[in-house]
C-alpha cells in the first residue's frame, strides 16, 4: 500500500513567478503602460548587459542619456523599458527614470515576506568579499532563495538596481553599500532597511574626501541608521574606531556584536592554521550573547589573514539572520576565487626554477593603504622562486596621497619582493622612497620601474624582464581606474609568455 504525501505549501507559493509585470511597475512608479503589456525576469541600466526578458531602465546621467540606447536594449532581448520619453516598444512612461528606479527598489524590499532577512555590508576594505561569502553561505542553506548585489553595485544606482532585481520569494538578501562622501550611506541604508548591518573595517580609503579616518568611521556608521527594529550591528573589534562605531550602532541596533582577535570580542579568533590548499582552518569562540555555539571550527578557501578575520563577521551575520552555520562552513571551504579581488591563476612559464608555471594574483579591482598592506603580507607568505608586484596608484587619498604611497616601501621590503613595477603618477612618491633605500648599504634592495600607464608596464615586463618565469608569484593590484585588469587578462591568456603588444591604451 502506498501513501501519497501532499507537497508542502509555503507562503512564497502564492507569489507570481515574474520579477515585475508592466502593471506592477506602473503602480510602483506612478507611470503609464504603453506599447503593449510585458513581464520581465531581470533589470538593467546598461544596454550592453541586457539579456532576453530584461527590463531596461533608461537613466539620464551627466555623461550619457539612456534613451539613446533603447533600441539596442530591445535588440538584445529586452521585454520592456522604463522611459521618460515615449518609444515604439513596450514601456512604462514615467516622469523621471532615476526616481522610478528608486521606487522599484523600495517596492522590491517592501514586498518581501515577513520571515525574509536582509543584510547590509559596508567597510573600507573587504566588503565585496564578505558580501559574496554571505551569499554563498545563505544560498546554500536556503536552497537557492538568497539574493545579492552583483559585482560592486554599491552606489546610488547600484543599490536600488540590486534591490529591484530581488525576487519576491527571496529568503535572504545581501547588499553591499559603498560611499565616498558623508550622507551617502544614510540614503542607501534607508533603501535597503537591513536586519543586520556589517562594517568590515575602517581605513583611509577615499580619505581625500574626508578630514581624517574618524570622519570615515562616522560616515560608515551611517549604515546603522537604516536598521529594522530589533536589528543587529556587527563591527570590527580590532579597529581603532570600534568604540565610535559601537556608540552609533547602539542608537539604532538592539544588539552590537564585535568580531576579531581581541579578548573582548563577541566572536573571537582562537586559532588559524594554514591548509595544504592555501586556505585556513579557523577556530572561533563566541560569547553567550551572540546566541551561537561556544566554539566553531571551519575552513576557508581564500588565503590571507584578512579573510580569517572577515570570516568571523560572516559567521556572526549568518547566525544573526537564522542561517545554517554548517552550510556556511561548507560554503566558505568551497568558495571560488573572486576576479579582481584575489583570484589566483597558474600560467605557463619558461626559465626561472624550471617548474613550468607561475602564479598571477589578481587584485586589480581596488586598492587603498590597508588593502595594499594586507595583500603584500599575503604575498610574503606565498611560496615562490621570486616575488614580484605590479602596483597601480591608489586613488582618492587627497593631500596625504604621497605619504600613503611612500609608506608601501616597508611592506614591499618585508614581503621580499625583488621587482616592482609602479604604474601611475601617484606612484612617484613610492619610487622616491624605494630609491632612497637603494642608496642605504644596510637596507634590502628592490629593483623598481615607474611607468605612466598599463600599456607601458606590459612593454617593460615583456621586453626587460621576460615575465612570467617559472616559480614567479606576481601580484597585480591597484585602483580599478588604473586599468590593471587588462594586464591580468594578458598574463593569463594561454601564451602569456608573449606579453608584449597584448595591452594597449584601448584595453584600459
Amino acid at each position: 500500500m502506498s501513501t501519497v504525501l501532499d507537497w508542502p505549501v509555503e507562503p512564497a507559493d502564492a507569489l507570481g513567478t515574474a520579477l515585475w509585470t508592466a502593471q506592477a511597475i506602473a503602480e510602483v512608479t506612478g507611470g503609464t503602460v504603453a506599447g503593449g503589456d510585458f513581464a520581465v525576469s531581470g533589470c538593467n541600466t546598461d544596454s550592453r548587459d541586457v539579456i532576453d526578458g530584461d527590463l531596461f531602465l533608461a537613466l539620464t546621467g551627466e555623461a550619457a542619456d539612456g534613451h539613446r540606447f533603447v533600441d539596442g536594449a530591445f535588440l538584445r532581448g529586452a521585454a520592456g523599458a522604463v522611459v521618460a520619453r515615449s518609444i515604439a516598444q513596450p514601456h512604462v512612461l514615467v516622469a523621471d527614470t532615476t526616481t522610478a528606479l528608486d521606487a522599484l527598489g523600495r517596492a522590491a524590499r517592501a514586498r518581501l515576506l515577513p520571515e525574509a532577512r536582509v543584510i547590509g555590508v559596508t567597510g573600507s576594505a573587504g566588503k565585496t568579499g564578505v558580501k559574496e561569502a554571505l551569499f554563498a553561505a545563505l544560498d546554500r542553506s536556503s536552497q537557492g532563495r538568497a539574493h545579492r548585489s552583483v559585482k560592486s553595485y554599491n552606489n546610488h544606482v547600484g543599490v536600488p538596481l540590486s534591490l529591484a532585481r530581488m525576487p519576491a520569494r527571496t529568503r535572504f538578501g545581501v547588499f553591499e553599500m559603498g560611499m565616498n562622501h558623508s550622507g551617502e550611506l544614510s540614503a542607501l541604508t534607508r533603501l535597503v532597511r537591513p536586519h543586520v548591518a556589517v562594517v568590515t573595517t575602517i581605513a583611509p580609503a577615499h580619505i581625500g574626501h574626508f578630514a581624517d579616518e574618524a570622519a570615515i568611521a562616522a560616515a560608515k556608521a551611517e549604515i546603522f541608521e537604516g536598521l529594522e527594529p530589533g536589528g543587529v550591528a556587527i563591527i570590527p573589534a580590532d579597529n581603532p574606531h570600534v568604540e565610535r562605531l559601537a556608540q552609533v550602532a547602539a542608537l539604532h541596533a538592539a544588539q552590537v556584536i564585535r568580531f576579531g582577535t581581541r579578548a573582548d570580542a563577541d566572536v573571537r579568533l582562537i586559532d588559524a592554521l594554514p591548509t595544504a590548499a592555501g586556505g585556513t582552518l579557523v577556530t572561533a569562540e563566541f560569547t553567550a550573547a551572540t546566541g551561537m555555539p561556544r566554539k566553531l571550527c571551519y575552513t576557508i578557501s581564500q588565503p590571507g589573514a584578512h579573510w580569517v578575520v572577515n570570516s568571523l563577521a560572516v559567521m556572526a551575520a549568518v547566525a544573526a539572520v537564522g542561517g545554517d552555520l554548517g552550510a556556511a562552513g561548507l560554503a566558505l571551504a568551497e568558495m571560488p576565487d573572486l576576479a579582481g579581488r584575489g583570484a589566483r591563476h597558474w600560467v605557463a612559464a619558461a626559465h626561472g626554477d624550471s617548474s613550468g608555471r607561475a602564479l598571477v594574483i589578481d587584485e586589480s579591482y581596488n586598492a587603498n593603504p590597508a588593502s595594499m598592506r594586507a595583500t603584500l603580507a599575503q604575498l610574503a607568505a606565498t611560496p615562490a622562486h621570486r616575488r614580484l608586484a605590479v602596483l597601480g596608484a591608489m586613488k582618492e587619498l587627497g593631500s596625504a596621497s604621497d605619504g600613503y604611497h611612500a609608506d608601501l616601501a616597508e611592506p614591499l621590503l618585508t614581503a621580499g619582493v625583488s621587482l616592482v613595477v609602479l604604474v601611475g603618477a601617484e606612484m612617484a612618491a613610492l619610487a622616491a622612497a624605494l630609491g632612497k633605500s637603494a642608496h642605504n648599504p644596510l637596507a634590502a634592495r628592490i629593483e623598481f620601474v615607474h611607468v605612466p600607464d598599463v600599456a607601458r608596464a606590459a612593454e617593460i615586463l615583456a621586453s626587460g624582464y621576460g615575465l612570467p618565469q617559472g616559480g614567479d608569484a606576481i601580484l597585480i593590484k591597484g585602483s580599478n581606474s588604473v586599468g590593471l585588469a587588462a594586464l591580468v587578462k594578458a598574463l593569463t591568456q594561454p601564451d602569456s609568455t608573449a606579453l608584449q603588444g597584448r595591452v594597449t591604451a584601448g584595453d584600459v
